[in-house]
């Protein structure tokens, strides 16, 4: 916590590690805090948002038109709305945040954009997240969306209410839409899996969000009403990498704690 009392936010810590330039005091200690903890971690966030890159160009390349960024941050550097519309002009983007003002950066960041816009709501809350009117004067849900849950769900600290949660969002979707997670796995060996274990509990102590780490089942059943997509859940670098021959390297410690994959709503039957 910063001198002044003041705890940092996931979307400052985040905004930080990707050079941006929103991060407050608070943020940036927060931020080297964890980074000493746990030294490749400014690599995991790297790899977290070209993961986010490559599946907006895939759900492009699917014919999805428009998004719904669940738990965003600040809309900067390389974000869903600069890839989808440099590839389609027109796709439509609806960032939601639960920090009033992240939301406020957002809205500045995408004045003058009439196909995006930042909301304040909470990924726990479906309901008021679908029903805020922006979303619905933006998003068209009889028409393929896709739900973007990048690094946000291990902030719910309970699977089984994840997992609900995550459901009513999919249950909402026309079919043709798709859902992709991010989150945090645990690392293989006992020396990563200890510094890991440090930089939670750094992070948790200076955040105003605290995180929490699934394992691959956990994160798999949060897909529970989609059909993963090839190759499924897998390390977040594996997923669709820019280089074919592309292959994890095992002692990459910032790749082997981060899970990724796309879920497809098909017709229900």
């Amino acid at each position: 916590m910063s001198p002044s009392g003041e705890k940092a936010t996931a979307a400052g810590v985040y905004d930080w590690f990707l050079g941006g330039r929103y991060a407050g005091e608070a943020d940036i200690e927060a931020a080297i805090a964890s980074q000493r903890a746990f030294p490749v971690l400014a690599r995991t966030v790297l790899y977290n948002r070209q993961f986010l890159q490559r599946v907006v160009r895939y759900l492009v390349g699917q014919g999805v038109r428009q998004f719904l960024d669940l738990g965003s941050g600040y809309p900067s550097s390389g974000n869903v709305h600069e890839i989808a519309q440099e590839l389609e002009p027109g796709a439509r983007v609806v960032y939601v945040d639960h920090e009033q003002g992240t939301v406020d950066v957002g809205r500045e960041i995408l004045a003058g954009n009439p196909d995006a816009t930042s909301i304040l709501g909470d990924v726990r809350d479906p309901e008021g997240v679908l029903n805020h009117p922006e979303v619905g004067e933006l998003l068209d849900f009889t028409e393929p969306v896709g739900v973007l849950m990048i690094a946000v769900l291990h902030f719910l600290p309970d699977t089984a209410e994840a997992a609900r949660i995550v459901r009513r969002y999919v249950d909402h979707l026309a079919p043709g839409s798709y859902l992709a997670i991010s989150h945090g796995t645990y690392a293989a060996g006992a020396r990563e899996l200890a510094n890991q274990t440090a930089t939670n509990e750094t992070y948790n102590r200076q955040v105003s969000e605290s995180a929490y780490t699934r394992t691959f089942a956990e994160i798999e059943s949060l897909f529970a009403g989609t059909t993963l997509v090839p190759p499924g859940l897998v390390l977040a670098t594996e997923w669709h990498p820019e280089d074919p021959a592309h292959e994890h390297d095992e002692e990459d410690e910032a790749s082997a704690v981060l899970a990724g994959g796309v879920g497809r709503v098909d017709p229900r039957g």
